[in-house]
């Protein structure tokens, strides 16, 4: 098992364990694949694959992770050309947790319109308060409340 993704395991270990839904437990496997590929890198397909033999994966909503994974790792740099506008630095500059985060949450938005774009950005702030760094949960919520209004035009535009 990689450096990247035992660090992250054992920062997600630390945390108390609360009911988590299955598709948060999804996201939180996206979110440990992206960062082992941004740290370490390695084919998608191989980080997939220790993803999904971690003991917790039977929780997680397949499906949903299958579908935002392989579609973050096949899109990443359309996503990262969405994204960029957005930043006050660039994307290297990013931590890798913040980076993950606003790269399955900008995906999310793009492909998933059947989830409204407040719950999209109400997770991506949970695993920032859960992963990333003091403040970096208010980053990502600036970030992608501009993205919203963007990607999500009708609907951002009906709830103001």
């Amino acid at each position: 098992m990689s450096t990247a993704l035992t660090k992250m395991q054992t920062s997600v270990q630390k945390k108390p364990i609360r009911c988590k839904s299955r598709r948060r437990i999804a996201r939180e496997f996206v979110l440990q694949g992206i960062y082992q590929w941004r740290l370490a890198g390695g084919s998608a397909g191989s980080i997939e694959e220790q993803l999904r033999q971690a003991g917790e994966f039977i929780r997680a909503d397949e499906l949903f992770f299958t579908n935002l994974f392989k579609g973050v790792m096949c899109d990443i740099n359309n996503l990262e050309k969405t994204i960029q506008p957005f930043l006050d630095r660039s994307l290297t500059e990013l931590s890798p947790v913040e980076y993950a985060i606003l790269l399955l949450s900008t995906y999310e938005l793009i492909h998933f319109l059947e989830v409204p774009y407040r719950a999209i950005i109400n997770e991506a702030i949970e695993l920032a308060r859960t992963y990333g760094g003091s403040d970096g949960y208010k980053y990502v919520n600036g970030v992608l409340d501009k993205l919203a209004v963007k990607l999500r035009v009708v609907e951002t535009a009906s709830k103001m």
